[in-house]
């Protein structure tokens, strides 16, 4: 497996080692700060009744949350007192068990469908979403696009290209349709949900990889241009996850996979989403153009 790239990846154009020392010290030193946080907020009962004022009078709208990661960062944002948008492409019964969940627990939520490759239905989310909380802080670009599991060889342009079309597609559309409200209010939090195999190569996945590194790519160019306007841009990359995606992958492989890990398991859902509330946080303020893996330790 890939090992940790993070410091360099916040390397400046100017190669200036002293700075990129700077910038990955700066980077751990928050992580650590907001796992210390979690830690003291789990053991002490008034902690954890302020939490839920933590992100209050923020809107957060996160792509494909009717399950999986989406969903678990849908419960969890609205958990820390942001309104969030439970957005589905064609789910809306699953979406609505979502919104269900957070309205059980005190939060607010409501269910809006829009493929976030079709610019119409994600202009048209995201002014639904202004009409009825009043602006947009937060966007999670995690709506998952299908890609055709073959080796080079086998694959046509059309099967390996299409993965990709569709995830930077995606993610162009998504963002291009909150930048306005974010940049009108100078602050916003973009957090694009990645993989790592964006760092790192397996075999038959390498239509989803390559998707995922141009992924990456545009968050950085994105963090570059918006960050005078108070807008930051991060990756969250996970590992192997529990959830319905990969429900069909045999245990056997997912065991062999955990024993490999330091931590000795494989991901949850909730795991990434304490990494996706992380940089929609103000904890994350100086955080920009940066990419977290959450693996376990498979990428070190």
């Amino acid at each position: 497996m890939g090992s940790s790239r993070t410091g360099e990846r916040l390397h400046s154009l100017t190669g200036d080692k002293n700075t990129d020392a700077c910038r990955d010290t700066s980077f751990r030193r928050s992580v650590l700060v907001y796992v210390d946080r979690l830690k003291r907020r789990s053991s002490n009962p008034n902690k954890m009744k302020k939490e839920r004022v933590q992100m209050r009078g923020k809107v957060a709208i996160i792509t494909g949350s009717s399950r999986g990661i989406g969903a678990a960062a849908a419960k969890l944002l609205a958990g820390r007192g942001a309104k969030v948008i439970v957005n589905y492409a064609s789910n809306a019964s699953a979406a609505e068990d979502v919104v269900a969940s957070i309205r059980e627990n005190g939060g607010e939520a409501a269910a809006l469908q829009a493929d976030a490759r079709n610019a119409e239905q994600m202009n048209g989310l995201v002014s639904e979403t202004v009409s009825r909380f009043g602006t947009v802080d937060i966007l999670v670009h995690n709506a998952g696009m299908n890609f055709v599991q073959k080796s080079f060889e086998d694959m046509s342009w059309e099967e390996f290209i299409q993965k990709t079309n569709d995830e930077l597609q995606a993610a162009f559309v998504s963002t291009k349709a909150v930048l306005p409200f974010m940049k009108k209010q100078k602050s916003g939090k973009l957090v694009y949900v990645s993989s790592g195999l964006s760092n790192h190569s397996a075999p038959l996945f390498i239509s989803h990889g390559t998707s995922k590194g141009a992924l990456n790519s545009f968050a950085r160019y994105i963090a570059r241009e918006f960050g005078g306007a108070g807008i930051t841009a991060n990756i969250v990359s996970p590992g192997m996850v529990e959830t319905d995606a990969t429900a069909s992958i045999p245990e056997a492989f997912k065991q062999q996979q955990a024993a490999y890990l330091p931590l000795g398991r494989i991901g949850r859902p909730e795991d990434i989403a304490r990494a996706i509330a992380f940089y929609a946080s103000e904890d994350s303020s100086y955080l920009t153009g940066t990419y977290l893996s959450v693996s376990g330790g498979g990428e070190m």
